[in-house]
């Protein structure tokens, strides 16, 4: 079973979802009306319940970071990928509050300096964005590159950490 619920954020609403292992999605707001075909990719046979208390300390846990209060998540996730991307976003998952990486810079400690487009797949995959925070890894010479949410959002981001 899935169960979600949609909450409000300064980047819009987001939708969360988790199974019984831990959270497996975070959906922006222009993704929501595709929310069960987005979660069937991964969990194809599970049943999808709204259920706003299954969720109340990611929900937490999402306002005291957008309020400055939270530079670390204590949640328990559930990934569902490939080998090399869940790899990826491991290290992505421990990128400090704060700070940035380059994909070339991921691919690396990934152990394959040479995939840092299967790194950026990677990351345009992850389907927990901000909680593994895709949006601090950065194309070369600091460039944005992509985002989920869309580069509006990945800016908002990175300046309430303090990057510029």
């Amino acid at each position: 079973m899935i169960n979600y619920t949609i909450t409000s954020s300064p980047i819009g609403k987001l939708l969360l979802a988790k199974s019984i292992r831990g959270l497996n999605h975070i959906i922006f707001e222009h993704k929501i009306p595709r929310f069960e075909a987005i979660i069937r990719v991964d969990f194809p046979d599970q049943k999808i319940i709204n259920n706003d208390n299954a969720l109340k300390t990611e929900v937490n846990q999402l306002k005291e970071y957008f309020s400055g209060l939270r530079k670390e998540f204590d949640i328990k996730l559930d990934l569902a990928m490939p080998p090399f991307y869940q790899k990826v976003l491991n290290i992505v998952n421990k990128i400090p509050y704060g700070k940035y990486l380059s994909y070339q810079e991921v691919a690396t400690k990934a152990g394959n300096s040479k995939a840092s487009r299967a790194a950026g797949s990677a990351n345009a995959r992850n389907p927990i964005p901000i909680i593994i925070p895709c949006h601090r890894v950065l194309a070369s010479g600091g460039k944005l590159g992509g985002y989920g949410g869309g580069i509006k959002i990945k800016k908002y981001l990175l300046k309430l950490e303090g990057i510029q």
